[in-house]
């Protein structure tokens, strides 16, 4: 019998691959009997994670990466697509955070989950946002704040004082945008409820104004 999911490891990342015809219930089982039986070679690690070989929904898509995290020592900070810029924007993204942390005295922090009903999170550490900020919410961080989702509502980075600090996000289209002292407010309303195309953007302070610039390898070794 055909395996319900195949498991590919490779530098920061896996892959999981789906067989279309197993239930979603038995692909969840198997997901969480491998990951059980292969927590020592996992060991404890930040990984990307892409999904491939039939569609999930948003439902299905957390509940795997739940399974793994049950079943295993892995964090799935993100969820890949199959667009490679894209992906190694985020993978190089990721490698950025776990330096900047290892650098913080009480190093950074992770939130799992959508902020929706005017929610907002305030913190004195580097952030990364596990989802969407949705319109009316709110993400304030002494450093820096990287969304993996999109950002629909408000970010103030850098509360701190300091300079060189940063917003980044998969979709960047925030009500408004603070860094350090200065202000960036779009002139266009955000698109929150459009998929469009994922565009991965950061936003930093050059000349004293926030610019808002297309996510590059080149300008994450900047920061």
């Amino acid at each position: 019998m055909k395996d319900a999911v195949l498991i590919k490891s490779y530098q920061n990342g896996i892959s999981l691959l789906l067989n279309e015809e197993s239930s979603f219930e038995e692909i969840l089982a198997e997901v969480a009997e491998k990951f059980g039986e292969s927590r020592g070679f996992f060991g404890k690690a930040r990984m990307a994670l892409s999904i491939d070989g039939r569609k999930v929904s948003d439902g299905e898509q957390l509940r795997l990466v739940d399974a793994i995290r049950s079943n295993s020592d892995i964090q799935i900070v993100c969820v890949v697509g199959k667009d490679e810029a894209t992906e190694q924007y985020f993978i190089k993204a990721l490698e950025q955070v776990d330096k900047r942390f290892s650098k913080e005295e009480d190093g950074g922090r992770f939130y799992k989950g959508t902020l929706k009903n005017n929610q907002m999170i305030e913190t004195g550490q580097s952030i990364v946002i596990l989802g969407d900020v949705y319109p009316g919410c709110a993400v304030i961080s002494a450093h820096d704040i990287i969304v993996l989702g999109g950002l629909y509502g408000e970010a103030y980075a850098g509360a701190d004082g300091e300079d060189g600090h940063y917003v980044a996000a998969l979709e960047m289209a925030p009500e408004k945008l603070k860094i350090g002292d200065f202000k960036y407010k779009s002139s266009k309303p955000a698109k929150w409820g459009i998929k469009p195309k994922i565009q991965p953007k950061i936003a930093y302070v050059k000349e004293d104004r926030v610019v808002l610039e297309s996510l590059t390898k080149e300008l994450l070794g900047a920061f």
